[in-house]
């Protein structure tokens, strides 16, 4: 009754279907370990260890910890997170965020006091004609930039 793969699946399928406009939510107290897709909003103020993919926005709360890969379009991190972040429009850190690993964004905001310390390339998007822009910065000296000797705590 309660280990029959028939419910398993039946929870499955409709549990994936996103409400349109809606905000998912990991509560604090609460870990996930795996791959997480999501349509719509997501904010964590639990733990996740593993592959976060949203087609929205991704909110880190002050007690959320994510360590693994995050690809989304918007990001506002206030707690902690250690990987790879892929951003293709803002991410907002602010100032209660630690974060450590690799980003690639499309704007970036930083507030005074977050611990920054990351490899980090940004992309403006891609032009009128369909090119993609970048910063024109060289490599080595947005590494030092990316890497948060300009924000200290």
């Amino acid at each position: 009754m309660f280990g029959s793969s028939k419910s398993s699946d039946e929870t499955k399928s409709t549990s994936s279907t996103p409400a349109a406009g809606g905000l998912n939510a990991l509560v604090k107290g609460t870990t996930v370990e795996g791959t997480i897709r999501c349509d719509s909003d997501i904010r964590i103020d639990g733990t996740i260890r593993g592959k976060l993919i949203c087609k929205s926005k991704v909110i880190i709360g002050p007690t959320g910890v994510i360590e693994g890969d995050i690809t989304c379009q918007n990001a506002v991190i206030e707690g902690r997170f250690k990987g790879n972040l892929s951003v293709t429009e803002l991410l907002n850190v602010r100032e209660t965020a630690e974060i450590d690993g690799d980003i690639a964004t499309g704007k970036l905001l930083v507030q005074s006091g977050a611990k920054f310390n990351v490899a980090c390339k940004m992309d403006n998007g891609a032009g009128a004609n369909g090119h993609s822009k970048s910063t024109d910065a060289k490599p080595n000296a947005s590494t030092q930039i990316a890497t948060g000797k300009t924000v200290s705590n």
